[in-house]
């Protein structure tokens, strides 16, 4: 299946496989593929980061759900639902300015940083989990041409670990995860 191309649709693609993998743990103490992170921390960055990256950027603000710490499950789908609204509705057209990243569509934006990032991130919830690690195998391809260009920026960041090495000929999401620095061989733990 390849995903949607326009960036509300893509983002409700996304955010649907991601909701799917969150509705589905059931240990979310259960050590996650990020170093030092559990499962639970994989859906507690998503919902602290982007908040405050989009408000920074547009003076937006986005509708707030219980704590994570209190109801981690719904916390993460009225965060999810208010990305939606707000790529659906008429603040999709706010201008989107942010120091570090420049000027751009804000549709344009919450694919390319934050949409992007919860694709990633499922992988990271699936296997964490136990539950099915596919990702769009198109998907994973673009933004692995996306980002090796901007490697050294990426890296220089400390959001991304350090390449994991795989067989020249292995699949795209492989790639891609060892690209960000995940071990996709390794077993699960």
């Amino acid at each position: 299946m390849t995903l949607p191309t326009g960036p509300a649709e893509r983002h409700r693609a996304v955010t649907a496989g991601f909701s799917a993998r969150v509705r589905g743990a059931s240990h979310w103490d259960a050590p996650a593929p990020v170093a030092g992170w559990l499962a639970r921390d994989v859906v507690t960055h998503l919902l602290e980061w982007f908040p405050d990256f989009l408000r920074s950027a547009t003076g937006l603000v986005l509708e707030q759900g219980p704590a994570p710490q209190d109801d981690l499950v719904t916390a993460w789908q009225t965060h999810a639902d208010a990305v939606q609204r707000l790529l659906d509705g008429r603040e999709a057209a706010t201008p989107f300015r942010h120091p570090m990243v420049g000027e751009m569509p804000l549709p344009d934006a919450v694919d390319r940083f934050y949409t992007s990032d919860v694709f990633m991130h499922t992988w990271d919830l699936a296997r964490a989990t136990g539950q099915d690690e596919r990702l769009d195998p198109q998907t994973c391809a673009d933004l692995l041409d996306e980002m090796t260009p901007i490697e050294e920026l990426m890296r220089s960041s400390g959001q991304y670990g350090p390449r994991v090495q795989v067989p020249d000929d292995s699949d795209a999401q492989t790639r891609l995860l060892a690209f960000i620095g995940r071990d996709p061989l390794r077993d699960r733990e």
